[in-house]
């Protein structure tokens, strides 16, 4: 399965909004930069309809590397995480049943396109008009 990177997410919202991609860019990584703003300081972050970020604390603990048999103390820290909403789980796994092919042969992934989302493209974006 393939990975959508950032550029093709920057390339379909410009297709969608009608913005260039060097705008989009820096919005998208304006979108960005501030989710990570928000997590270093603490909050968490919900999308309705799409998830939540938070910051889960991890505890001290024994592990052991597994090519030396070495035990090692790792240091308690903290890692954000990210807790899909029901809608997104239900729209993935309804997309991956209807994408699964119906022999039992293949046991691959699904292929995925970055540049054909499945929702059609949106009229392009016009910013309102602001009375003066």
């Amino acid at each position: 399965m393939g990975n959508v990177t950032k550029k093709d997410l920057v390339e379909e919202i410009a297709g969608r909004t009608g913005l260039t991609q060097v705008d989009t860019k820096i919005v998208v990584e304006s979108f960005l930069e501030a989710m990570a703003t928000a997590l270093k300081a603490g909050n968490n972050i919900e999308i309705r309809g799409f998830g939540r970020f938070k910051i889960k604390r991890k505890k001290a603990r024994t592990a052991r590397n597994p090519r030396t048999n070495e035990y090692i103390q790792v240091e308690e820290g903290y890692k954000p995480i990210f807790e899909a909403s029901r809608e997104l789980r239900k729209r993935v796994d309804t997309a991956y049943r209807q994408g699964v092919r119906s022999d039992e042969q293949s046991q691959q992934e699904l292929p995925v396109s970055p540049s054909h989302f499945q929702q059609p493209p949106a009229e392009p974006f016009t910013p309102p008009l602001q009375a003066t």
